[in-house]
């Protein structure tokens, strides 16, 4: 894995840049001007990342993840991870047959469904998870692989499946390891 250099980022023409971030030479990065990339945050190989994206401060954005923020936007807070595969919309067709759909097609004969989604801080999203538009996931949630996720998430929990559900409560033992983290990255 090869990462663009401080130079190769900042030409690209982000919104912002903060420190230490890395971004793969095989990422696919469009509309750069829409996108914030916060310190120590980093976009691995072969993923694509488009339209309004805000990354916070040590998320990581793993390999064939697709996050398409559209217009509405996507947030992804404090030490948010994606794993391999993972895809965020901020956006969808409609699929009913009331309008056309794609890409190709003006707005006017469209029904576009447009809503932000927001990952709080500490969230985690498994392999091949996929978020729908409109979906917050709450501080602390653990998503599993595979899962789809239509629905805002409440804090703190493990949720699974398709639709995804809450299936257990997920310990808060990293916050006192997060809290000792940033207290080291300080000194």
């Amino acid at each position: 894995m090869a990462y663009l250099t401080r130079e190769q980022i900042d030409a690209m023409g982000f919104k912002s840049v903060g420190e230490s971030v890395k971004v793969s030479d095989k990422a696919s990065i469009y509309n750069p001007e829409s996108i914030v990339l916060g310190d120590c945050s980093r976009i691995d190989d072969f993923c694509v990342v488009s339209g309004k994206v805000s990354v916070g401060k040590y998320c990581h954005i793993t390999p064939m993840c697709l996050v398409a923020g559209g217009s509405p936007g996507i947030t992804l807070s404090d030490f948010c991870t994606l794993a391999y595969g993972v895809k965020v919309f901020a956006q969808s067709d409609d699929y009913s047959g009331n309008t056309m759909v794609n890409s190709l097609v003006p707005k006017e004969f469209k029904g576009e469904y447009l809503a932000e989604v927001i990952l709080e801080k500490q969230v985690i999203v498994g392999a091949g998870a996929i978020i729908f538009p409109g979906v917050t996931i709450r501080e602390g949630c653990s998503v599993g692989a595979m899962t789809l996720v239509n629905k805002s998430t409440q804090p703190w929990g493990i949720y699974a499946g398709n639709p995804a559900r809450r299936i257990k409560d997920r310990k808060k033992d990293l916050l006192e390891l997060e809290a000792q983290f940033l207290k080291e990255q300080q000194k």
